[in-house]
């Protein structure tokens, strides 16, 4: 069996190039001193929905854009409701679905520590790329995002295909 192609020994290069480095970032961040109010991960939730132009996202989606699983999702949603910075309301038009918005005190806090997570970003990253190089890294990342996003879920790999016959 012919080993890995020259594009593929790439690909797999490049993917764990980009990995190492969002792990090395990732673990920087978390460490910061901002996170010490709440985690990266109910910031990130925070976050997504603070994105949404109505204020309100249903908890089903917001699986789609957070770095958590749903289940996670669920647990973090009811603990951030109890400490005051998310609410909850049904979907009027069809009673079943819930929606998740911040309140001003989680509007307030998550805005507090996104200037902060700016700043921490801007000083990590900032002095390793030049402005080019990070719109490009941008432009990138959003392309590899979409295309992977557009694939259907269960891409096989040759070496799984072939394994099969």
């Amino acid at each position: 069996m012919p080993g890995p192609s020259k594009r593929q020994r790439e690909a797999a290069e490049a993917w764990e190039s980009l990995f190492r480095a969002q792990v090395a970032v990732m673990r920087r961040l978390q460490v910061d001193p901002i996170f010490k109010r709440l985690s990266i991960r109910e910031y990130d939730l925070l976050f997504n929905i603070s994105k949404c132009n109505t204020g309100w996202v249903r908890l089903s989606e917001l699986a789609d854009h957070a770095l958590i699983t749903q289940p996670s999702i669920s647990r973090m949603v009811d603990r951030l409701e109890r400490a005051g910075l998310l609410q909850r309301k049904t979907v009027a038009e069809d009673r079943r679905g819930v929606l998740v918005g911040l309140t001003s005190a989680g509007r307030k806090l998550q805005r507090e520590i996104g200037m902060e997570h700016v700043r921490e970003i801007d000083a990590l990253i900032g002095p390793a790329l030049t402005s080019n190089e990070l719109a490009a890294l941008k432009t990138l990342s959003d392309k590899l995002r979409v295309a992977v996003e557009q694939q259907q879920p269960q891409v096989r790999s040759t070496a799984a295909r072939d394994a099969r016959r």
